[in-house]
């Protein structure tokens, strides 16, 4: 259990900051607070918490989980929120994007190495071998430090790979992503991530999540090398950022004993200069850099959130299959390219070799295509590589009629058959697999193109709402700054104009205009110029 520092008791001998070895213990406004995220109660380090035992006063107590309502009023304005239609949001998918979700996806089932400098990389040939590119991680957040172990490959998280599609779809809101930052808070991240259902998570569990996620995302550092490609000139880039990483603001609540309590987190975030060259719609128009997008449907993020631990391999090709299949539905997928990247070429050699790890391997990807089928990427079997004789049950059963009469007769010519449906696989299943491919996924509605138009009809209501929230001359951001610079709720302003509580939340939304005689009284109630 973490603690938290009673600032009440407090006497700022900044003793605890300094024995705390893994840095949580923090400074804010002149007052101390312990991120819940890094405190371990000093586990592997020491047989006691050493802020409890460098502190004069005893101020660090147990954090106690926050109860009741969180109450922020000074949060920072975020981007625009994503999934306008409910469904999907374009999204930046380059050959950066792609691969960055791949390291974050398969992390140690990839071939990571050990370059001279004795910093661990993973690298790949792009472009038919012309060019290349590779990942480095910086294992300090609060610095520039790259890792020289596997541990910080293992240390990556397969849900952080949602969080840096979220970036990739921020990333084309913007003319010129690699100069112009967006900002995103844990809300939202909590709505994209499906986290808001999850009831047995509390808040601090919740928010220490989200952060470690978009910090994992910003570790990364990308290194690309490619030719030129006609007016396109060469492009060099070495270790540079995949995402800035630009400040987190941290928001909190104090109870009576002065202990500060984590209830918020804004983001703010830029993309690396690959935008430069990979999402550049300007230059795009003038063929001398790349504009790639793609789809993201928005049950893609809920869907890898719930099935990441008992499904890992099927979360795996969900993320993959969705830049592949931009590419054209038709294209042809070899099973043992979908089992690489669903489980590694470690896994796959190991079960060519050995009986036992193959059948648990064939097993699995049998279960993760039914799942894939489930969250609306149905596999088209190759009749010819594919035969009905090695498919999955699970789709032998998906072709029996509903109707009672039809599946009466359905198990009657299957009875009469050569092969039946319910006989077990034959001899050599394994190598046949090795052979086999499937000819495309058919994809469910939220899979399609997105919808551009969506997104102006979005820009224009934004503009709408902007020039209803300009209340004669007092905008209600200005009406709610100063309400709290007061120190006065909406029923307390509510009373002093003899109007309703709903009317000033209206007014501070936006959502109503204020009359001129209104107006006199907000300014002067609210000592407004």
């Amino acid at each position: 259990m973490p603690y938290t520092i009673s600032n009440n008791s407090c006497a700022g001998c900044d003793k605890c900051r300094f024995q705390c070895p893994t840095g949580a213990i923090k400074i804010d406004n002149g007052e101390y607070w312990i991120d819940p995220h890094l405190c371990n109660n000093c586990e592997g380090y020491y047989s006691e918490p050493q802020c409890v035992s460098a502190c004069p006063n005893k101020s660090p107590i147990p954090l106690q989980v926050k109860k009741g309502r969180c109450k922020i009023n000074d949060r920072e304005l975020t981007s625009s929120d994503l999934f306008f239609n409910g469904k999907s949001n374009p999204f930046a998918s380059g050959i950066p994007v792609w691969e960055a979700c791949n390291v974050l996806s398969q992390r140690t089932s990839l071939p990571w190495e050990v370059d001279e400098s004795i910093m661990v990389h993973y690298s790949k040939q792009i472009n038919q071998g012309k060019g290349k590119i590779a990942f480095h991680i910086n294992s300090s957040p609060d610095g520039y430090e790259l890792a020289t172990d596997l541990e910080a490959v293992e240390a990556l998280d397969i849900r952080a790979a949602c969080v840096h599609l979220i970036f990739a779809a921020y990333a084309t809101f913007s003319d010129k992503p690699w100069e112009e930052e967006f900002v995103i808070d844990d809300k939202q991240i909590e709505k994209y991530l499906g986290l808001e259902k999850r009831k047995d998570l509390n808040k601090t569990t919740k928010l220490a999540l989200m952060k470690s996620l978009v910090q994992q995302v910003c570790s990364l550092l990308i290194s690309i090398d490619l030719p030129a490609c006609g007016r396109i000139k060469p492009i060099s880039l070495e270790k540079t950022c995949l995402w800035h990483l630009l400040g987190i603001v941290h928001h909190f609540q104090q109870d009576e004993l002065g202990c500060k309590y984590l209830i918020g987190l804004t983001f703010r975030v830029k993309a690396g200069i690959w935008a430069k060259y990979f999402l550049n719609k300007e230059a795009c128009k003038q063929r001398t850099a790349f504009y790639q997008y793609g789809n993201l449907p928005k049950s893609l993020l809920t869907t890898v959130m719930s099935i990441w631990q008992q499904h890992e391999g099927a979360a795996r090709l969900m993320m993959w299959l969705m830049f592949k299949t931009k590419m054209g539905k038709q294209q042809r997928i070899t099973v043992p390219t979908l089992m690489r990247i669903a489980y590694g070429d470690r896994k796959v050699a190991i079960a060519c070799r050995k009986r036992e790890e193959r059948k648990r391997l064939l097993r699995t990807f049998e279960s993760d295509l039914e799942t894939l089928s489930h969250y609306g990427m149905k596999p088209i079997f190759d009749p010819v590589t594919y035969p009905p004789a090695i498919q999955p049950l699970w789709a032998k059963l998906a072709d029996i009629p509903e109707d009672p009469d039809e599946a009466i007769e359905f198990w009657i010519n299957d009875g009469n058959g050569g092969r039946r449906l319910t006989d077990v696989s034959p001899r050599g299943k394994w190598k046949m697999l090795m052979n086999a491919r499937i000819l495309s996924f058919e994809l469910s509605r939220e899979w399609d193109q997105p919808n551009l138009s969506g997104r102006k009809k979005q820009q224009q209501t934004n503009k709408k709402r902007t020039t209803i929230k300009t209340a004669g001359g007092l905008l209600g951001e200005q009406i709610r700054l100063a309400r709290n610079n007061l120190s006065l709720s909406q029923r307390e302003l509510a009373k002093l104009m003899g109007k309703s509580q709903s009317w000033i939340r209206d007014i501070e939304n936006g959502r109503l205009k204020v009359k001129i005689d209104d107006q006199l009284v907000l300014r002067r109630v609210l000592q407004i110029a």
